[in-house]
């Protein structure tokens, strides 16, 4: 049955709208034609929506073009520079393809040893030494401190115990600044003890590392230190250690906080303990307490008897096997072990699998802190900015581009690689004279090593520092130190190449590359590496991650005015951690 049709006469409420009993289904039946008027006034309605609509769509349409925009601003400040965001599309550098330019330029890399370099020394084309304040500020040191070499006039304060966390040289880095902040606060120093770090797993106390008694000696009449804190003090706390006040530190603390906060609570107590203890002392400081963290260093800080004894060892072999290049060696800083290249969020050639691993890496050793809300993770940014590890590979090309050859001897400081019968074969075939501490060493010499990985570091450690050149590949306190004491080591040279990553991932993502193109790049990097070498920060420009560490001259200079462990004609006969075969004693001048 059809529906009746009711119209509206002339405007009415309806408006021309069919309706009826179907529920508003239209009807079969043709409608009446409009009067001019009523068509007239259909016209106008229908423009008047036309423009609403066209007006709505436009002011909507501003702004899902505005959310992307601020979505991207939002992403851009967490995330890095705004070259990597655009379009969020490929961006050169960005994926990491250089087995794939190996396997073009391998016959090339092999057959090149046109420009191989005659001599190691012939790569440092600076030779310039920093200027050295005079006279030195020794006397500066004892007015100060109220110290001298014999006696102490001043009564100690109290006693400062301090945890010093992270592996080798992280520790390393508290010492020397427990060192200062006792002589700053009159404090007389406990040997420090080493927090166990779920990353590095090592359990090793301070003299296990150290030789305490030469610590404790080389500091004499400068800080005192002692072995435990007396039983009078132990007593009033019950012998428990979590009862003597712990104060929380701010990081990189100035002077003035410790004149301030901390002074007032060692002298009501007698004891305080600071946990944790690292980067809590700010490296502006007076030179009086910069010399202290000198002293302790390069002078007070040598490697236990185990250690220093297979170290010789170990570079006694590199010098050996090294014979074709006059007893001179390429240390190579490698640091792509499995935790390393998962902290770092990049990805190699691993595709989905290595992710995944990756993945339950991270979730494992740092729990949550990868899969906050605000964690954004770009491995193609981190590659692009250079924050990606080195692998083996690229090592290899780099340093066969600047002209080292296969004759080289090169020593990798490095934990076990990640995926080390993938990775290591390219740069093996690169340089047949491969050697690793535990290639180095036999199996009965490296077992009491074995589970220390500051043990296994300080192997390293010692190795690298003897090296003619030292490669580091990713950053890190280990670098850091090393190019510090042997800037230290020859007369104000760090001896070291910096890769520039940044280009370097752009150079090894062109597969239209040609080899010779690629060992000019490499060239230009080698040089400038060098001349980075030997620049010294003005003071003017030094702050809180201007290192001493890194940077010790010329401030470190006066160590050999202080120390009696120097000779007249600066032959270094026992520096800090290095205890030196007497065939390499002449390469350390100054």
């Amino acid at each position: 049955m059809k529906s009746k049709i009711h119209h509206q006469p002339n405007g009415g409420s309806n408006n021309g709208v069919i309706t009826g009993s179907d529920n508003g289904c239209r009807s079969e039946s043709p409608s009446p034609p409009l009067s001019p008027n009523r068509r007239v006034l259909r016209r106008q309605r229908r423009q008047t929506l036309l423009r609403a609509s066209s007006f709505s769509l436009r002011r909507n349409l501003r702004y899902l073009l505005l959310l992307p925009m601020i979505y991207a601003s939002g992403l851009l400040m967490c995330v890095g520079p705004f070259s990597g965001l655009v379009g969020w599309v490929y961006v050169p550098g960005s994926v990491y393809r250089s087995p794939e330019i190996y396997r073009k330029l391998k016959d090339d890399i092999l057959s090149d040893n046109s420009t191989a370099l005659e001599q190691l020394s012939s790569v440092w084309k600076y030779k310039r030494r920093p200027k050295m304040p005079k006279p030195c500020p020794n006397s500066t040191v004892s007015s100060h401190l109220g110290l001298t070499r014999e006696s102490s006039h001043l009564a100690p304060s109290g006693y400062l115990i301090v945890e010093a966390n992270g592996g080798l040289n992280q520790q390393r880095s508290a010492i020397c600044n427990a060192v200062a902040v006792a002589g700053l606060l009159n404090a007389v120093l406990v040997i420090p003890q080493f927090e166990f770090h779920a990353i590095w797993k090592d359990s090793s106390t301070f003299g296990d590392i150290y030789d305490e008694d030469h610590f404790i000696s080389s500091l004499e009449g400068y800080v005192k230190i002692v072995r435990d804190v007396p039983d009078e003090i132990m007593t009033r706390f019950n012998y428990n250690m979590s009862s003597i006040p712990t104060i929380r530190v701010q990081a990189w603390a100035t002077v003035n906080y410790y004149n301030g906060d901390v002074y007032p609570v060692l002298k009501e107590h007698g004891v305080i303990r600071i946990s944790p203890f690292a980067n809590r002392l700010a490296m502006s400081v007076p030179p009086y307490i910069q010399l202290l963290r000198c002293i302790a260093n390069y002078n007070a800080l040598k490697f236990s008897s185990p250690i220093s004894t297979l170290a010789e060892k170990l570079v006694d072999r590199m010098v050996e096997k090294s014979s074709e290049t006059g007893g001179k060696y390429v240390s190579v800083h490698l640091r792509f072990e499995e935790d390393m290249v998962a902290f770092s969020c990049c990805l190699y050639e691993g595709g989905r699998a290595e992710k995944s691993e990756m993945d339950v890496i991270r979730q494992k050793s740092w729990k949550g802190k990868f899969k906050r809300r605000d964690r954004v993770i770009r491995p193609d940014l981190n590659r692009v900015n250079g924050k990606c590890p080195l692998s083996p590979l690229e090592v290899g090309m780099m340093l066969r581009g600047m002209g080292f050859d296969n004759n080289t001897s090169i020593y990798l400081a490095s934990g076990r690689i990640y995926q080390p019968e993938k990775h290591l074969a390219p740069l093996q075939e690169m340089f047949s004279r491969l050697y690793t501490k535990e290639s180095l060493a036999t199996p009965e010499e490296l077992a009491p090593f074995e589970g220390y990985s500051s043990r296994m570091a300080a192997l390293d450690y010692t190795v690298s520092l003897l090296s003619e050149v030292f490669v580091t590949t990713q950053g890190g306190n280990f670098p850091h130190f090393l190019m510090g004491h042997r800037r230290f080591l020859y007369g104000g040279h760090a001896k070291t190449v910096i890769p520039d990553k940044p280009k370097l991932v752009l150079l090894l993502q062109d597969m239209d590359v040609r080899w010779e193109v690629f060992k000019k790049e490499m060239k230009l990097m080698l040089g400038e590496s060098d001349r980075k070498g030997v620049m010294v920060p003005r003071v003017r420009k030094i702050n809180r991650k201007t290192s001493i560490y890194t940077y010790p001259l010329p401030e470190c200079e006066c160590i050999f005015h202080l120390s009696s462990n120097f000779s007249a004609t600066g032959n270094i006969q026992n520096l800090g951690a290095l205890h030196p075969t007497s065939n390499l004693m002449n390469t350390a001048r100054l």
